[in-house]
Formats: C-alpha cells, structure tokens, sequence
C-alpha cells in the first residue's frame, strides 16, 4: 500500500498535480498502463527472403544452346571459386513428385564455363554422369531416366553437387553422389561416399571407376 501511494505522490509532483486522501487509485491504474505501453514491442513484421537476381541473358541463352529452349538457369557466378564465369542449368521436370529424396528432379543438367567468351562445358548429367575425361566415378552401370539434384554454395569450396539417380518404383533411399570442382585436376569430379576424396574418370561403364586420386 504505502508503495502506491509513492508512486502517486512522485506522479503528482512531476505534472505539477495533487493527489489526496484515496483519489490515488485512479491514477496509479493510469500510470500501469503507461508503463505497460511503453514496454510492450510492436509485433515483427515477418522477414521477407531476398529476390533471387535475375539471370543475365547471356547466360540464358549459353544454356539453351547446351540444353535447348526448355532450360533454366539454377546458378550462375564464380561456381568453381576459380575466378570464371559458370552456369549450372537443367532441363526441369514440372511438379516434382515426393519422394524420400529431397532435390529437383532433372533430366538433364550441365555446368558450363565461359572461356574468353565461348561457353564450354565441363560436366553434364543425362542418362550418365561425364565431364571431358568420361564418366564420373559411381556412375550407375544402368542409364539413368532422371536425377534428383541437389546444389550449395560454399565461399571456400565452391558449387557443391548431389544426384540421385530416380528410377520408376523405386522407394529406398540412395545415397547421392557428389560431384564439386577439383582444384588439383581443374575440372570438375565425383568424390567418395565420405566426400573426402576425388575419385577418377572412366572411358567405358565395364570397369570398376572408384580410383582414388
């Protein structure tokens, strides 16, 4: 009690009003919600992602040349943290099924390089996964209809890339193979199941391909 009439009387004093007798609970109630105001934060606005940039034509137009006019451009940039221009673009596949694998189904997909003006390929992803030297190490012996891709950006390793390989009743989870830039071949390879090691090309799909390099 004594500590309500404190703050009534301070209330007072400070707006140069007076407060007698029991007329104070009024004001303290008055007072509380001031104070609850002035502590209460107005509700967040919810955080809105960033616009994705828009692709720049020359970059759309080196994809359709590679993948044809139903290509679209997933990234583009310093890919490789190489200091050159590179497209991962892909022929998408319109309302991806669920399935146990997360990723964008594809049925074809490449990264390209822009070499003093002209686009070169470095790697593709089609019914087997090669670049310049053959196929990629834990390419299925089987072609594959589709892949499920996954992609991220590391400021120190670059594009990192996962496919799984999609196949019709299929349910069990596969474990994807990642494929990212080697800077010690200078051209872009698969890696181990612990994603440690670069593993090498093959020239044919009739040998084992799991070479350590």
């Amino acid at each position: 009690m004594r500590s309500l009439v404190r703050v009534s009387t301070l209330w007072g004093k400070k707006t140069g009003i007076r407060y007698s007798g029991r007329s104070f609970w009024p004001e303290v109630v008055v007072l509380s919600l001031l104070l609850t105001a002035c502590g209460s934060e107005a509700p967040k606005q919810a955080e809105q992602k960033p616009a994705a940039p828009p692709v720049p034509e020359e970059f759309q137009a080196a994809a359709e040349v590679l993948l044809g006019s139903e290509t679209q451009v997933l990234l583009f940039g310093d890919l490789a943290k190489n200091g050159k221009q590179e497209i991962l673009a892909a022929n998408v596949v319109p309302n991806t099924p669920k399935s146990v694998v997360a990723g964008t189904v594809v049925t074809r997909a490449i990264v390209a390089e822009n070499d003093n003006g002209k686009w070169v390929e470095l790697m593709r992803a089609d019914e087997y996964l090669k670049n310049q030297n053959g196929f990629l190490g834990l390419t299925p012996l089987q072609a594959v209809a589709g892949w499920k891709l996954q992609y991220e950006m590391s400021a120190e390793k670059g594009m990192s890339l996962y496919f799984t390989p999609v196949r019709k009743g299929e349910n069990e989870k596969t474990l994807p193979i990642a494929v990212r830039w080697n800077p010690a071949t200078k051209r872009y390879q698969s890696l181990d199941l612990s994603y440690e090691h670069f593993l090498g090309e093959a020239a044919t799909l009739e040998r084992p391909r799991a070479t350590l390099r």
